[in-house]
């Protein structure tokens, strides 16, 4: 069984992502900043607390918890994302920020605190958004999300090359249109052909089986345009 550590838990497909993980026996820390909707669950194999990826005291605790209480950790998932969906030329300098800490900032710390207790077959599966591929399709209004998703998947492939010969793997899932809230807030109206569920399911099983044949790839998970 695994120690897997995901973020952004709170809905949609973390939330999913958390309980897929433990209902087969894995041991999760689930990480959001809102934690009543995951504590709720009371899950034997579910830790969770309150985490803001943009808080060094947080990531302090994340990292008191991996050494108190495991010895490694198999499969990081950077699920979490902060999503802006405002005209560039309205777009504060501020708001902009507020998107890369925490989409590509807090990816980048928390990856960077977690990857010495990774062991060699470990797996860092970041969650990105067919908004941040070179030549996909782009939206008016999503200038800051958009580019800080892309911004993760040249640091993946990065990743992969700084550590390839010690592990772990890095890949990264460009999605398409899912059934989220921030499907909601990005495109209002807009019905997704894939539920969380079903994104989740496939994200589960490519974090724990895909390092096997990946490392510092992009894979587009998407069907729909959004």
């Amino acid at each position: 069984m695994a120690n897997v550590i995901i973020t952004g838990t709170s809905r949609g497909i973390g939330f999913e992502l958390a309980q897929l993980f433990a209902n087969e026996g894995h041991q999760v820390l689930a990480l959001s900043r809102s934690e009543n909707s995951i504590s709720e669950l009371n899950h034997k194999n579910i830790t969770s607390f309150s985490f803001d990826i943009t808080e060094g005291k947080d990531l302090v605790k994340v990292e008191s918890f991996i050494e108190t209480n495991w010895n490694n950790v198999d499969v990081l998932i950077n699920n979490a994302g902060k999503l802006l969906n405002k005209p560039f030329l309205d777009t504060e300098s501020n708001e902009f920020e507020e998107v890369y800490k925490v989409n590509v900032f807090g990816v980048a710390n928390l990856t960077r605190l977690v990857l010495p207790s990774m062991p060699k077959n470990g797996h860092v599966v970041t969650i990105s958004s067919m908004g941040g591929v070179q030549g996909s399709m782009k939206f008016p209004g999503l200038s800051a999300y958009s580019s800080s998703k892309g911004a993760v998947i040249t640091l993946t492939e990065l990743w992969a090359e700084e550590f390839k010969e010690t592990g772990p793997s890095f890949n990264v899932l460009a999605l398409g249109a899912v059934q989220t809230e921030m499907l909601e807030e990005a495109f209002p109206g807009y019905k997704a052909p894939t539920t969380a569920l079903e994104m989740a399911t496939y994200i589960k099983d490519f974090a724990l089986t895909a390092h096997k044949m990946y490392n510092g790839k992009l894979l587009q998970v998407s069907s729909s345009t959004p």
